[in-house]
């Protein structure tokens, strides 16, 4: 049985209960072998609350420890009182709502920190990518439930169409611009090979969380695109990086099926299955999970500009960084418009459009990265993942900051 306070009570209690009748009446009643007397309402009230009354049963005597009387009026509620008041869950969204909140300062304080003091994310090894990566798609994992997915799949044509903005229009990009850096801009080759390795990866998982921010609704819808062009990429991105790149570099297309089997359906599986097997220690791992994404997302963006920071500032960064910048922005502009244009007559189109354009324009860079730095001898295939893993998450933020202005 808990104890509260009468001001404790006050703060706690709705105004729907305040207003629910109740009928009180004089008689003494006992539990517990401990007296209570009920009294009727507006018969008790505090000079600091001004008129205000108190409506609760009051115990009427002190209670006694040790020869000393303390805490004279004491409310005495049933255990399903407490555990309603003391027991609510903060639920997932409202934890990675606070969270998503510093988004924006983790990415452009890893960045500048990053290019202005290197050592800080050196320590953070290239063998590292691969765990941090499994790390955000173990959250992602954790965070789902087959209620997302079924919710979700109501809609096929809109995961269609965000496949077809990940896996065909991306890559299509992704090729333009490689021959483009290779040809035009008389780049290294492996300078191409990387911006098309960037378009052959899956959607970035930053995209649910910047749909959530705009469109928290349509949440579910992005995490079922991300979900499916990942499960998928074990089988998808190997195959666009030998037709894309193959005839350039070497491709280990079984080692890449491998890597991402570990680095992203494992734990999305492990995810899935804690949250389901074991519903207790899953929740009690989700309130901590956005803070240690945030830090992992922050050594995951800082540590491949610390490590590439030489390339990055060589005479040609900053056309790899042009180059970057434009490709993802064709994307996130294809996505919106495209959408638009094959979905104009769905009642949240503008919603759906600012949700595909996210899933077309934002990739998983990192992995890209983890793939260039296991798979690519030459360090300077890594160079465009690592410029791109900065680029799409400030481009995708800037996004969010500007249509929840223009929705305000």
């Amino acid at each position: 049985m808990g104890v509260i306070s009468p001001i404790e009570t006050l703060f706690l209690k709705s105004q729907h209960r305040l207003l629910q009748p109740r009928d009180y009446s004089y008689h003494v009643v006992s539990h517990n072998t401990q007296r209570v007397t009920n009294f009727p309402r507006h018969s008790f009230s505090f000079l600091s609350l001004g008129s205000s009354s108190v409506d609760f049963p009051l115990r009427s005597d002190s209670i006694f420890q040790n020869g000393w009387s303390s805490y004279p009026w004491r409310r005495y509620v049933s255990e399903s009182e407490s555990a309603e008041v003391y027991n609510e869950k903060v639920s997932i969204m409202e934890v990675l709502k606070k969270a998503n909140s510093f988004i924006p300062h983790v990415i452009l304080s890893s960045t500048v920190l990053a290019l202005l003091y290197p050592p800080s994310f050196t320590w953070f090894k290239p063998r590292y990518f691969v765990p941090g990566l499994g790390f955000m798609m173990f959250a992602v994992g954790i965070n789902s439930n087959e209620r997302d997915f079924l919710e979700a799949l109501k809609r096929p044509d809109a995961i269609f169409a965000g496949y077809i903005g990940q896996y065909l229009i991306k890559p299509l990009l992704g090729y333009m611009f490689g021959l483009i850096a290779v040809s035009f801009f008389k780049l290294p080759t492996p300078i191409g090979a990387g911006i098309m390795l960037v378009s052959c990866v899956s959607g970035a998982q930053l995209s649910n969380y910047t749909t959530f921010l705009t469109d928290p609704s349509l949440a579910p819808l992005s995490i079922v695109m991300t979900s499916i062009s990942t499960a998928t990429a074990a089988v998808v991105t190997p195959m666009l990086s030998l037709l894309l790149i193959g005839k350039k570099l070497p491709v280990d297309v079984v080692g890449m099926i491998s890597s991402i089997l570990q680095v992203v359906v494992t734990p999305i599986a492990a995810g899935l299955l804690l949250n389901r097997l074991f519903p207790r220690l899953s929740n009690a791992i989700k309130p901590f999970l956005p803070a240690l994404t945030l830090i992992d997302m922050a050594c995951c963006i800082g540590a491949p500009l610390a490590l590439n920071i030489d390339s990055i500032l060589s005479p040609f960064g900053a056309t790899i960084l042009l180059l970057v910048i434009t490709f993802h922005l064709l994307a996130f502009v294809a996505g919106y418009f495209l959408t638009g244009l094959f979905f104009s007559k769905a009642p949240d189109v503008k919603a759906l459009q600012r949700t595909l354009s996210y899933e077309t324009g934002m990739q998983s860079s990192l992995l890209a990265l983890a793939l260039a730095t296991k798979f690519f001898q030459d360090p300077l295939v890594g160079v465009p993942p690592a410029i791109s893993t900065v680029v799409m998450s400030l481009m995708g933020v800037s996004l969010v900051t500007i249509w929840k202005n223009r929705k305000e």
